[in-house]
């Protein structure tokens, strides 16, 4: 969901900055317990400033998290894909997920699912943005699985379908998992049955 943008001069900060900034805000505090003015002063920008580049919090919101999905879950898929297929892709994607969780020392969490958690209930707009990206993620353990069954790696017995469900909810799972208990064992213990049943499919 792309937040619609104010007509005006140009920009005179630098916009990727700026969402970085904006996103990790609302992934640290939640949308409700953010200020216009903590947003300022972690965006470096002025109040009018946000204001006239995005129309206010509610709006500023939807663009942080658009420009979150884009940089996070769109470009890890897109660079998993470029690497590698099939089961290979489902093992990366979850690794690199891992990692994140561990590295995340303030256990913010992940943006997407925070706002799955907060924002989207009370939002229709927001739920449907959520509900959007939530299903390319899906797409990608689809993909994913269907490419490991033409390659003989996963057998036909998984049904994409479901099992592209299964993987996403893991996921969701994993993520609020990590926001209590970040500790690598757990999460790999968590992860395994799944990754277990892709193995042993074909056998």
């Amino acid at each position: 969901m792309r937040a619609k943008r104010t007509a005006g001069r140009p920009r005179s900060f630098d916009e990727t900055q700026v969402l970085d900034a904006a996103a990790a805000c609302f992934c640290a505090r939640g949308y409700k317990a953010t200020s216009v003015r903590q947003l300022s002063v972690t965006m470096g920008i002025g109040g009018a400033s946000l204001y006239n580049a995005y129309g206010g919090k509610r709006a500023l919101y939807a663009a942080a998290l658009d420009h979150y999905c884009n940089r996070s879950l769109r470009e890890r898929i897109q660079r998993i894909e470029a690497a590698c297929s099939g089961l290979a892709a489902i093992i990366a994607f979850f690794e690199d997920i891992i990692a994140r969780c561990t590295q995340d020392s303030e256990r913010k969490g992940c943006f997407l699912v925070n706002a799955a958690l907060e924002a989207a209930p009370r939002d229709e707009a927001l739920s449907a943005a959520v509900s959007a990206y939530f299903a390319e993620l899906r797409a990608f353990f689809r993909r994913s699985i269907l490419a490991g069954q033409a390659s003989g790696e996963i057998g036909n017995a998984v049904d994409p379908e479901n099992f592209s469900a299964h993987l996403l909810a893991l996921l969701i799972g994993l993520r609020l998992l990590a926001r209590c208990n970040h500790d690598r064992v757990l999460l790999e213990a968590a992860l395994m049955p799944a990754l277990q049943r892709l193995r042993s499919s074909n056998a």
